[in-house]
């Protein structure tokens, strides 16, 4: 068989509209066809596209596009190729390989339409106020799919007996490839009002809508200026529990990208009702995906990464990262010194409030690296009821000191007493607020003091 070249563009109508006439039965022959790597990629983006802009018409506009059915999407392209190699070995025509994928995928446009047509009112309506027939429709289009499949591979292999047979077994596996395990996902959400109460991660959108936003937060992170040290800050606020945490955690990236010049270099993650709609969730995954970000729009040798952390701790010195009915994993010290370490990233101020937090002071320390906890090892702290803005620790640090200075560690001196004045005037017993400083940190820090003061905290 030869299939003549064509320009892309032009290839690319010819093989949609002889997949129209193959998959609706029509008069169509190989030839119509134009096969090779570069038509099949530009076959399936259309295919892609046909299926965005159905999805966009069905839930309507504004939307937001789902990046969490990318790997479904493209999870299609390797089974696909598999399959039809499998068939054109089977038709004893190695040669059939992109032919058939072309021909398969080039019947996708349309049934994207009939299916976006059949989900529109009144159509729509009628079929979801009656779920037999709806079932009855899908196993409709499964069935037609089937049979279109089979007409490729007489198409273009011509009837075989046993080894067409064969061929449409595998064709066969692999729509109950697509029907079981990558099953069609939507591409573009919806956007709605959600209850005044907060969404809850378990809702369908919201879920899916957490990859996107992780995505476009990072995406958004500033690269650093050449010569000087620049400051970057991530705040996580990992407990769904109390909204104080995720209170503090805003307060605290304000303050920074005012005063201490990280507007468009800040990221924060948080558990919380409230922001599941529009911040990233707090998970172990999302803060190592994070630091990796941060990572490459760093310069490791001039730039520093300030890390907040307010949650939950326990004597066994886990951090807790919750956000029901999600079964989220701890964060241990030694889990983030691994992340930090794997990173790459070299100058940090790490501040971790928490009770018992003091654990994570000697996993943690090394020579280019600050950290601030709220507690000691074997202590708790307080002020995380829920209705407050900050932690005693955080207004002591953040709300009260930080205010007043540019350095990380004369803050936390005066901190450390505001919070022991405030401890002793309740008759609780002391948190007693850790510090390590580097050696090796101590001239990048009085170096970003300086251009912060210059500066004027801008």
């Amino acid at each position: 068989m030869s299939l003549t070249p064509a320009p892309l563009f032009a290839g690319l109508l010819r093989n949609i509209l002889s997949g129209a006439r193959l998959a609706l039965f029509m008069r169509v022959s190989p030839q119509d066809f134009r096969a090779s790597p570069a038509h099949f990629a530009a076959l399936f983006f259309a295919a892609f596209a046909a299926a965005l802009l159905s999805d966009l018409v069905k839930q309507g506009w504004p939307g937001l596009f789902n990046f969490g059915a990318l790997p479904t999407v493209l999870s299609q392209v390797p089974v696909i190729l598999f399959a039809c190699l499998l068939a054109a070995t089977l038709l004893a025509r190695p040669a059939l390989l992109l032919p058939l994928a072309v021909a398969l995928i080039a019947c996708e446009p349309l049934f994207e339409l009939v299916g976006l047509a059949l989900s529109s009112d009144p159509v729509g309506s009628w079929l979801g106020a009656h779920p037999g027939w709806n079932l009855a429709l899908a196993y409709a289009f499964i069935l037609w799919w089937l049979a279109v499949s089979m007409r490729v591979l007489v198409l273009f292999g011509g009837w075989q007996g046993a080894r067409t047979l064969a061929a449409g077994g595998v064709f066969v596996l692999m729509t109950v490839v697509f029907v079981l395990f990558i099953p069609r996902a939507e591409l573009w959400l919806p956007v709605r009002d959600f209850p005044a109460d907060g969404p809850s991660v378990a809702d369908e959108q919201v879920f899916h809508l957490q990859a996107y936003l992780l995505e476009e937060a990072l995406g958004h992170l500033e690269p650093e200026r050449a010569g000087r040290p620049d400051l970057y800050f991530l705040g996580v606020a990992s407990d769904a529990s109390q909204d104080v945490f995720v209170r503090e955690v805003m307060a605290v990236r304000q303050l920074f990208d005012r005063r201490f010049g990280t507007a468009g270099r800040s990221l924060v993650l948080a558990n919380s009702p409230q922001t599941l709609a529009d911040v990233p969730i707090a998970t172990a995954t999302n803060l190592r995906l994070a630091l990796e970000r941060f990572a490459q729009v760093m310069n490791p040798q001039e730039d520093i990464l300030f890390l907040f952390i307010t949650t939950h701790g326990d004597a066994q010195h886990e951090l807790a990262f919750d956000l029901p009915p999600l079964n989220l994993q701890q964060l241990r010290p030694a889990t983030l010194a691994r992340m930090l370490r794997e990173s790459g990233i070299k100058w940090k101020v790490l501040v971790v409030s928490a009770c018992y937090s003091g654990g994570f002071v000697e996993p943690l320390r090394d020579e280019d690296t600050v950290v601030i906890t709220a507690a000691d090892a074997d202590s708790a702290s307080f002020g995380c009821e829920s209705g407050r803005d900050y932690t005693y620790f955080g207004r002591a640090y953040f709300g009260e000191a930080l205010r007043g200075t540019y350095s990380f560690t004369d803050a936390f001196a005066q901190a450390r007493e505001s919070v022991l004045a405030r401890e002793r005037a309740e008759d609780l017993e002391p948190s007693s607020p850790q510090i390590h400083v580097g050696a090796a940190i101590r001239p990048k820090l009085a170096q970003l003091e300086h251009l912060l003061t210059q500066a004027g905290g801008r």
